[in-house]
């Protein structure tokens, strides 16, 4: 119960937050209070980036003061009620401020470089912009387990020699060079455990948390492991990419037309308005809407998919459904949630979907494991049945020529 409740608040106020973001920044347009926000800045900033640059600041500062109380509630209070974090309130806020100051290390260049875009491109500012965020986020991807992630964590590579050499072949079964196998001290914040292959390229690593590490024998941990390197020998990374990229696309072009047909709407001439560029927001949690069910949806069946890879792998069904198991009752995950969560709000399948479907693949592969094995007795007993057959035929056929005589 404490598992399904858990879940249900953290869905309750993500959904409330949302609804809320919504209709206070609608307000805020609608109102006039960006407008006036904008013209009172205008007398201390002349530059049109400084200018965006301060607006943005004071939205997102006014936000942080309204959002704390939500934010405290949900990521610090509820995770102390349901004993899942080790955090203090201070470490809290500390992980919190890194956040933010890596959030601003790469957002305000981001940020300025769209506004750039947004004055010089105008009506197809989407096409520059969504061509940058591709080569930004392989970027991202490369530098993320050697430069961001440090920040957070502390990592080292696993001392355990059997484990890591287990975990180097299936490595190199999947055709998969990595640079080592390491571990990193999640449990400084949550008695949660997970498990990532992370990077592109020279920066690809296999990183454990030391809670994974800690409570799950090796058989277990080769499941999860397993099941990691099945998305990259199911090319899913490969696939999100292009996916991501089309998307992208498509999603910035849209928002960009829903963007400029609806300034009218609330008195804006100009685009490039600064007091405008809230809609952006609007539109895009509007479009959110639609695309989340859909990305889950995809994702859910690239999670099966490494699923079955990691059982034909293993060879190790039963400790991989232990492992689930375990992780779902360790990270307090919803066992069943309602259907419609489940497709609209999960990126993962619900554990007895997930469980279900092991088991399904597990017996398909025993049988197809079995006729294999079994190939020449299998050929034999064909072919017994099938000169049994032909005698059978040649039985029938005369006594039918003897009944029409010939």
């Amino acid at each position: 119960m404490n598992a399904k409740r858990y879940n249900n608040i953290k869905l309750a106020i993500g959904i409330g937050e949302g609804i809320v973001s919504f209709i206070l920044i609608l307000l805020f347009v609608w109102i006039g209070y960006s407008r006036e926000l904008e013209m009172y800045l205008s007398n201390y900033f002349t530059n049109p980036y400084l200018l965006f640059i301060a607006y943005l600041f004071v939205i997102g500062f006014v936000g942080s003061i309204l959002s704390f109380p939500i934010s405290y509630y949900s990521g610090f209070y509820l995770e102390h009620k349901y004993n899942l974090s080790n955090q203090t309130f201070w470490k809290w806020i500390l992980e919190g401020l890194k956040g933010l100051l890596v959030s601003l290390v790469i957002g305000v260049p981001i940020l300025l470089t769209f506004y750039y875009i947004l004055n010089t491109f105008y009506s197809l500012w989407w096409l520059p912009f969504a061509t940058l965020m591709f080569f930004l986020s392989v970027v991202l991807s490369q530098i993320f387990p050697i430069l961001i992630f440090p920040i957070f964590y502390k990592i080292t590579p696993i001392e355990n020699e059997n484990l890591k050499e287990r975990i180097n072949k299936l490595a190199h079964d999947a055709r998969l060079k990595v640079e080592n196998v390491y571990k990193f001290n999640m449990s400084k914040n949550t008695k949660k455990a997970n498990a990532a292959f992370t990077g592109l390229g020279k920066t690809k690593r296999i990183i454990l948390g030391d809670t994974l590490l800690d409570n799950y024998s090796e058989d277990e941990i080769e499941t999860v492991i397993a099941h990691e390197l099945g998305h990259y020998k199911k090319k899913h990374i490969i696939k999100n990419i292009i996916i991501g990229t089309t998307s992208s696309f498509l999603t910035l072009f849209i928002i960009a037309l829903l963007y400029k047909n609806s300034l009218s709407w609330f008195g804006f001439v100009s685009i490039t308005e600064v007091s405008a560029l809230p809609l952006l927001a609007l539109w895009s949690m509007v479009i959110g809407i639609v695309q989340s069910p859909l990305g889950n949806l995809l994702s859910r069946k690239f999670e099966y998919e490494a699923d079955e890879y990691a059982i034909v792998e293993t060879k190790n069904p039963t400790a991989f459904k232990k492992t689930l198991e375990k992780l779902t009752d360790q990270n307090l995950g919803d066992k069943e949630p309602h259907p419609f969560v489940e497709w609209f709000f999960y990126s993962h399948p619900s554990i007895k979907n997930r469980i279900g479907a092991i088991e399904r693949f597990a017996k398909e592969r025993e049988l197809y494991n079995y006729y294999m094995n079994n190939l020449s007795e299998i050929d034999k007993a064909l072919e017994i049945g099938a000169k049994k057959a032909h005698k059978v035929a040649d039985v029938v056929l005369a006594r039918v020529r003897t009944k029409l005589g010939y």
